[in-house]
């Protein structure tokens, strides 16, 4: 009889990748969307902030509730490496427990059912994936770790130092699954635009993007998580001149005070940082994603509203919002000047106004162009529409595109469109498809 597997992947596309390399391991077990019928219940958690703590603790109570008897519950990830001897002593409710290191372990570690923390730094190289929730789109995983000593980070701790896999290996993966189908990627680490540093490459991340142009079936790359001081123009210049990476710029500068960036260890200041902002703005067809944390330890009133006032002026297209998390094993945790927590409301309340807005200027800028999207499925308002996302966008994170009318008959789910934005209707593009692309 078959074994019925149950995963639940917390947290980043990091995490995600993980939970692909370890579903890949268990091939054998029949993936099901029922807990109650699980033999075998994973939980890959994250360990980053308190409500992703909360969330992993939640769901781990919430399974092991539903779980039939006899099966095993499983929980790796992030947060099991930061808090190990701590989950196993108080957690009596989990089987097993694994970290980071044994991704491609846990078929091992479920058949001897002991659980195992490999010290050493998991990074993937030939294991198989199974990629989920895209038939075109893909995460690849660039490195392990960081090098950087950001306050309020406790990352470099549980994950180590910066370990990069080599660029034959992550060509190699690109390869395979363009091979399967898959024409879309997005490279994802804790800092990009460190990779290679650690092999003695200071600009590595150049030299992949110039690696992956070569491989042929590729139609659409986008990088994540770039870091301000280890990226140079460049880096920048590359990804402008690129003609398979778009001009997708994710780069979280956190705050853009100085005396804020520099309380917070981030290494680069605004000059810097509004440079950089400026080439990747200027450049054609741009899109920049930002992340921004509220409330840092000695945030004042005036740092605060020399960030409001930035994001009022600049035009980014997208921003993620963190209020700050008061983490042990940081250098803020132990900073005096804490930000009363209905501070930290209030001021989040008045720069998500801003945010929004900036949002939708972004999407309205879209109204009458024709742009090139990709079908992924029946969309979040119902059987009407279909979703999809523009091309050049990340997947989940830059919005949904609801599609409306086709001149090309009936669209497939993967397959990418030339599509005219007739409407903007809430937070999301309306458009009508036109042609046919890939």
């Amino acid at each position: 009889m078959s074994k019925n597997l149950y995963m639940v992947s917390l947290g980043c596309n990091k995490n995600l990748v993980d939970s692909e390399v370890m579903l890949g391991k268990l091939k054998e077990y029949s993936i099901i969307d029922n807990p109650k019928d699980a033999d075998v219940l994973i939980v890959n958690t994250c360990g980053f902030i308190g409500p992703a703590k909360e969330e992993s603790l939640d769901t781990i109570f919430s399974l092991h509730e539903v779980r039939k008897e006899e099966s095993l519950l499983v929980v790796t990830g992030c947060l099991t490496e930061r808090y190990r001897e701590e989950l196993q002593a108080e957690l009596k409710e989990v089987d097993l427990f694994t970290g980071t290191g044994d991704y491609d372990k846990i078929d091992e570690i479920i058949n001897s059912k002991k659980s195992r923390f490999t010290p050493a730094t998991y990074l993937l190289n030939d294991e198989e994936r199974v990629i989920t929730g895209s038939k075109s789109h893909a995460y690849i995983k660039l490195s392990e770790g960081c090098n950087q000593s950001c306050s309020f980070c406790a990352i470099p701790n549980f994950k180590g130092k910066l370990h990069s896999r080599t660029v034959e290996s992550v060509v190699k993966e690109v390869t395979n699954l363009v091979e399967k189908g898959f024409y879309d990627f997005s490279f994802i680490s804790q800092d990009s635009s460190s990779y290679g540093r650690d092999l003695g490459k200071k600009e590595g991340l150049i030299e992949l993007i110039k690696a992956v142009e070569n491989i042929e079936g590729i139609k659409s790359a986008r990088i994540l998580y770039l870091y301000p001081t280890t990226t140079s123009n460049e880096l920048i210049e590359t990804i402008i001149d690129s003609k398979t990476f778009h001009n997708y710029f994710d780069m979280p500068i956190q705050h853009i005070s100085d005396s804020m960036l520099k309380r917070m260890k981030r290494g680069a200041g605004k000059q810097r940082i509004t440079e950089q902002l400026h080439m990747m703005r200027n450049a054609k067809d741009s899109f920049l994603r930002t992340g921004l944390i509220v409330g840092h330890p000695s945030e004042s009133d005036r740092e605060f509203a020399e960030l409001l006032e930035f994001v009022k002026d600049f035009d980014f297209d997208r921003v993620s919002l963190f209020a700050y998390s008061d983490e042990e094993d940081t250098a803020a945790y132990d900073m005096s000047e804490k930000v009363n927590e209905d501070v930290v409301t209030s001021r989040l309340e008045l720069i998500e106004t801003i945010v929004k807005d900036k949002h939708q200027k972004s999407l309205s800028s879209e109204l009458g162009k024709s742009i090139d999207i990709v079908i992924e499925g029946e969309s979040s308002e119902g059987e009407f529409f279909m979703g999809a996302k523009k091309l050049s966008w990340a997947p989940e994170i830059d919005g949904e595109i609801l599609v409306n009318e086709s001149e090309v008959g009936a669209l497939e789910v993967g397959k990418s469109y030339k599509a005219d934005v007739k409407e903007l209707v809430g937070d999301k593009l309306l458009v009508s498809v036109t042609k046919t692309l890939f």
